[in-house]
C-alpha cells in the first residue's frame, strides 16, 4: 500500500524513493542472510539501508502487549530474537491518519541511540493471515520490555524518589536531544510512550505522531500542516491553538511528564474541551504538590518544569540545555 503523502517527506534518510521501491523496509538485513541485528551494538548505523521483504515465516506473534487508536503491539520473535511487533490498524474512522501514523514511525528507522526504541523492519505488505491482514502496515521493533513509565508511576506501590525521577529524566532527555539533533519532533511524549528496560533505563517509543522538520531551527515554525494528533494533556498550547510545531513542543510535553513523575498524579481532571480552553486561554498548568517545596532539590525541579511549560516556545530551554540542567541536579544529589 503506497503512502498517501509524498514518500520523500516520510522516508528516513538513507531510504531512496524509486519506481521499484519494495513494500518493506529492513535497514538491518543483508541479501541472502537473516537479519543482522543487535540491539546493543553501534554498528547498526553502518549497515546497508535498503528495502527488503520481511520473511513472514520467521515472524511469530506471541502475546498482545497493548492497543491504541491506531493499532496493536505484540511481543514476538523474528529470527529467534524477541521483538515488539506493531500493527497499524486499517479499519479506523480516519484511514489517512492511520497511514500517516505508519509512515511517521519510520522517521527514526535510520537512528540508533540507547534511549530510543530501534526499528528492525517495516512493511506495508501483508500475508494472507487474519492476525495481520487487517493492518495498514507492520513494524518490527526492538523489544524494550513490558513496563512503561506510566505503569511505573501509577501502578507500583513504591513511588519514584527524586533520584529515580532524575535518572529517568536524564534518559528521556538524552533520547530527545538526539532526536532534536536530527530535527525530529516526537509530538506525543508522555509516560505511556516511554518504556523501561529490565536494566531500569528509559527508551522513547511510539513515533506515530512524529515529524521531520525541514530546517534545523527549533525556533522558527516550519511544519506546513496543522498537527492535531497526540495527547491533549501533554500537547503544547501553541499546538492546541493550531500553530505549527517546533522542537519546543516536546519540551512542554516533557514538563508534564516530569511533573507526573514527581507528583504521581494526573495532570488534569474534567472535560477535555474545558481543559484545552483553560490551557490556551488562561495558561492553566498542573498544580504543584507539597513535594516540590519540601527540599531545595524539589524547588529546583519545580523551576525547571516552570521553564519548560512556558507559553512561548522561544522561552523554553532546548533539549540540550535541559539535559545539562538535569545533569547538574543529579551531580548535586550524588555528591
Amino acid at each position: 500500500m503506497p503512502s498517501p503523502i509524498p514518500i520523500h517527506r516520510l522516508l528516513p534518510k538513507g531510504f531512496s524513493p524509486t519506481l521499484t521501491l519494495r513494500p518493506c523496509s529492513s535497514p538491518n538485513r543483508t541479501p541472502g542472510k537473516g537479519p543482522q541485528f543487535s540491539f546493543t551494538k553501534p554498528h547498526w548505523a553502518l549497515l546497508r539501508r535498503s528495502w527488503y521483504t520481511v520473511i513472514w515465516d520467521e515472524l511469530k506473534l506471541l502475546d498482545l502487549l497493548g492497543s491504541g487508536g491506531f493499532g496493536w503491539v505484540y511481543r514476538g520473535t523474528y529470527y529467534g530474537q524477541t521483538v515488539a511487533i506493531k500493527k497499524v490498524r486499517k479499519c479506523t474512522k480516519n484511514r489517512l491518519a492511520a497511514r500517516q501514523s505508519f509512515w511517521a514511525e519510520l522517521n527514526v528507522a535510520h537512528l540508533v541511540h540507547e534511549n530510543i526504541v530501534k526499528i528492525v523492519a517495516a512493511t506495508t505488505s501483508v500475508p494472507s493471515d487474519p492476525a495481520i491482514e487487517d493492518s495498514v502496515g507492520t513494524i518490527i521493533m526492538e523489544y524494550a520490555g513490558g513496563t512503561s513509565l506510566d505503569h511505573r508511576i501509577y501502578n507500583c506501590a513504591e513511588p519514584l524518589d527524586i533520584r529515580g525521577c532524575l535518572q529517568f529524566s536524564n534518559d528521556i532527555m538524552s533520547g530527545l536531544a538526539f532526536l532534536h539533533s536530527h530535527h525530529i519532533v516526537h509530538l506525543d511524549l508522555k509516560p505511556a510512550n516511554v518504556l523501561i528496560t529490565e536494566a531500569g533505563r528509559c527508551k522513547i517509543g511510539d513515533f506515530g505522531c512524529s515529524h521531520k522538520l525541514t530546517t534545523g531551527s527549533d525556533l522558527t515554525p516550519n511544519v506546513q500542516w496543522r498537527h492535531l494528533a497526540g495527547t491533549y494533556t501533554h500537547r503544547a498550547p501553541e499546538l492546541l491553538r493550531g500553530c505549527n510545531a517546533t522542537l519546543k513542543a516536546d519540551i512542554y510535553s516533557f514538563a508534564i511528564t516530569l511533573w507526573q513523575m514527581m507528583s504521581r498524579d494526573q495532570p488534569y481532571s474534567g472535560d477535555r474541551q474545558c481543559v484545552v480552553y483553560a490551557v490556551v486561554a488562561y495558561n492553566r498548568r498542573p498544580s504543584f504538590s507539597p513535594i516540590f517545596n519540601e527540599t531545595p532539590m524539589g524547588r529546583q525541579i519545580r523551576s525547571i518544569i516552570n521553564n519548560c511549560w512556558e507559553v512561548e516556545p522561544n522561552d523554553r530551554p532546548s533539549a540540550k540545555e535541559l539535559l545539562e540542567s538535569i545533569n547538574c541536579l543529579a551531580a548535586q544529589l550524588w555528591r
